[in-house]
């Protein structure tokens, strides 16, 4: 599971190994907790806690172009409009 980027105490991070149901998203894991953000909508797939969730939308946002390519990398390019 590669560490695309950091920023600040966030880390994403996107497995290589997925179930195939899910969709495309990024692991962001911060202090003691993660969460899950969804590439094509930009949305979260579990609630953050809410005094992080603007600032790791903004921190997603300033990573998304790495984020898709590591994941089209890992797990082959597919047709989405980029957040």
């Amino acid at each position: 599971m590669p560490t695309v980027a950091r920023e600040g105490g966030f880390s994403f991070l996107v497995h290589s190994r997925e179930l195939p149901f899910e969709p495309p998203h990024v692991h962001m894991l911060f202090a003691e907790d993660e969460v899950r953000i969804e590439l094509a909508s930009g949305t979260f797939l579990e609630d953050p806690p809410p005094a992080k969730r603007r600032t790791i939308l903004e921190a997603y946002r300033r990573h998304v172009e790495e984020i898709w390519a590591c994941w089209e990398a890992l797990h082959g390019p597919i047709h989405h409009e980029r957040t």
